[in-house]
């Protein structure tokens, strides 16, 4: 069975460029560059961290919060702890 975990994130669209903020408490902060009309900074949010896990697209997907900015990801192919230990060697040195 394929492992996934769940990401509890703050997204905040329209920011100069997509990136990692950092954590605010058990959530993740992130910025994308996407304004917050028709889905598409759920998209550039899903396709960012894709991209940045080593992952494909549709390895990440808003499963709660589609109109807001605290949401919650799911991560396919990672375990809470591989995905854990990847966020804090890329973003959180």
């Amino acid at each position: 069975m394929a492992s996934h975990c769940l990401l509890a994130v703050k997204a905040i669209p329209n920011a100069p460029r997509s990136e990692v903020v950092g954590w605010l408490g058990s959530c993740l902060k992130v910025k994308v560059h996407a304004p917050p009309v028709g889905g598409r900074a759920n998209d550039a949010l899903c396709e960012f961290l894709a991209a940045a896990l080593g992952l494909r697209r549709q390895a990440v997907s808003v499963v709660r919060g589609e109109t807001s900015r605290q949401k919650t990801l799911r991560i396919d192919g990672l375990s809470r702890p591989e995905l854990d230990a990847h966020l804090s060697r890329a973003f959180l040195r």
